[in-house]
Order: C-alpha cells, then sequence, then structure tokens
C-alpha cells in the first residue's frame, strides 16, 4: 500500500523533539527508532495525533523554512495557548496569523476551530471581518475572531 509520510531532517536534535512532541500531545507514540553504532539516534518514525512522521539527524546541511508547515486543529482557546505557549518556550518565536516556529525551526499553524469555521461561514463579509482580525494577530485569540464575527 502506498503511503505518504512527512520526513523531518534535524541537525542533531530528533531525538529530543519526538520526546518533547509525544509528551506535548496525546495518543503520541514512538513506533520505531534506528541507532548508529554508538547508541545515537539515527531515524525514526513516531506517530503525533494520528499523523505518522519520520525524523532524522541528518546534520547541519539542510534547515528547516516556512515553506511546510505542521496544521494543529484544536478545539478552543485553551488548546491554542496550550500548544502555542509549549512549542514556542525555549527559544521558539511567533509569527502571524497563528504560525510560529519551535526550538527546532519547524513551523507550526495552531489554528482553532472558530477560525476554519468563520471563514466557511456563508456570509462573506463575516468571513472577511474575522479573516481581516486574525491577519493583525500573531497567536490566534478566539475572543476576538468572536467579535469580529458579531460587528456586522
Amino acid at each position: 500500500m502506498t503511503t505518504i509520510t512527512p520526513f523531518l531532517w534535524f541537525d542533531d536534535g530528533a531525538e529530543e523533539a519526538i520526546a518533547f512532541y509525544s509528551a506535548l500531545f496525546p495518543d503520541a507514540r514512538v513506533i520505531e527508532e534506528h541507532r548508529d553504532d554508538k547508541g545515537r539516534l539515527f531515524y525514526a518514525t513516531f506517530e503525533v495525533a494520528g499523523q505518522r512522521i519520520m525524523a532524522l539527524n541528518g546534520g547541519p546541511l539542510f534547515r528547516f523554512t516556512e515553506v511546510i508547515s505542521l496544521f494543529v486543529s484544536v478545539a478552543d482557546q485553551a488548546e491554542v495557548d496550550k500548544y502555542w505557549d509549549a512549542l514556542i518556550a525555549n527559544g521558539g518565536e511567533e509569527s502571524q496569523c497563528g504560525w510560529l516556529k519551535d526550538k527546532w525551526g519547524l513551523s507550526w499553524q495552531i489554528v482553532p476551530e472558530a477560525l476554519m469555521r468563520y471563514q466557511a461561514d456563508p456570509d462573506r463579509e463575516k468571513a472577511n471581518r474575522v479573516t481581516q482580525a486574525m491577519l493583525k494577530m500573531r497567536k490566534i485569540i478566539v475572543a476576538d475572531l468572536d467579535a469580529a464575527a458579531a460587528a456586522g
């Protein structure tokens, strides 16, 4: 069976990243690990929120960029805050519109259900107000989306 699995190239932080992601997201698990002759992690397959991901300690040849990100759909502000705060801690950085980079430079989008619902609303003026509000945010604030939606 053909499958598609994201493959992440880390300099030398794959093991730490996998442990961090596995502790942060529910139902995460390491599926397999391959270590070099000194016992260091070479590559591993793990699963986070049902998504299988592979990670490699490949050295400093390549870096993550914003051209790819992991999209995390969350239920509410509490989940936005939980994942946002954890992923920017210890060297991560905020970006715009719900995007951030974790300490390894991997881009993430932390997106509450409310944003997707409002953007799909058949009332295009409401959807546009919400989108304009979102464009001014770093971390998505659901109450501000709600206010923009109600402003019509």
